[in-house]
C-alpha cells in the first residue's frame, strides 16, 4: 500500500496491520546518464515488486530517497530508519538501487538488488519478510 493512500482516518484504523514500512533508496548522486538512472529505477522497482504486490494490506511504501549518494547516504538512511520506527512502524525494509554497502542498523532487513545479470529472487525477499514477522520459537 502507498503512503498516499492512507487518511488520517484510516491510518488510526489501519496502523496495527500495516506494522511495516518498505523505504525505497535509488542512491542517485547525479552524474548518472539517463540509460545508467532507468536502470537503477528499474531494479528497485523489481524488487518492490517483489514485497508491494504479495504483502499488500502489511506494507506501506513511503516515498523514494532518489539523490542520496554513498557517503551521506548510511547516516540519512539511519535517521529516516530510526524516525519511522518512532512513527509507529515496527518493522522497517529497505531496498536500494545503487548504495551496495547499505545496511543500516534501524532496518530489519536490507536488500540491494544486483543489475550485474542476477535476477530478483521473490522467493528469497518473500521468506526473509515473513521469518521477520514469525513468532519466536521459544527453545
Amino acid at each position: 500500500m502507498k503512503f498516499s493512500e492512507i487518511t488520517s482516518e484510516q491510518w488510526e484504523e489501519l496502523k496495527s496491520y500495516l506494522d511495516t514500512c518498505l523505504l525505497p533508496v535509488t542512491g542517485l548522486n547525479g552524474t548518472e546518464s539517463p540509460a545508467e538512472t532507468t536502470q537503477a529505477l528499474e531494479d528497485l522497482r523489481d524488487v518492490m515488486d517483489a514485497i508491494e504486490i504479495p504483502f499488500k494490506g502489511r506494507v506501506v511504501t513511503y516515498p523514494a530517497c532518489h539523490y542520496i549518494g554513498e557517503t551521506e547516504g548510511h547516516d540519512t538512511v539511519e535517521r529516516l530508519c530510526m524516525a519511522l520506527k518512532r512513527s509507529g512502524f515496527r518493522y522497517v525494509i529497505v531496498v536500494s538501487a545503487k548504495l551496495r554497502k547499505l545496511a543500516p542498523p534501524s532496518a530489519d532487513l536490507t536488500f540491494v538488488p544486483n543489475h550485474e545479470g542476477v535476477n530478483v529472487d521473490a522467493n528469497a525477499i518473500g521468506q526473509a519478510i515473513r521469518s521477520l514477522w514469525a513468532p519466536p520459537v521459544n527453545a
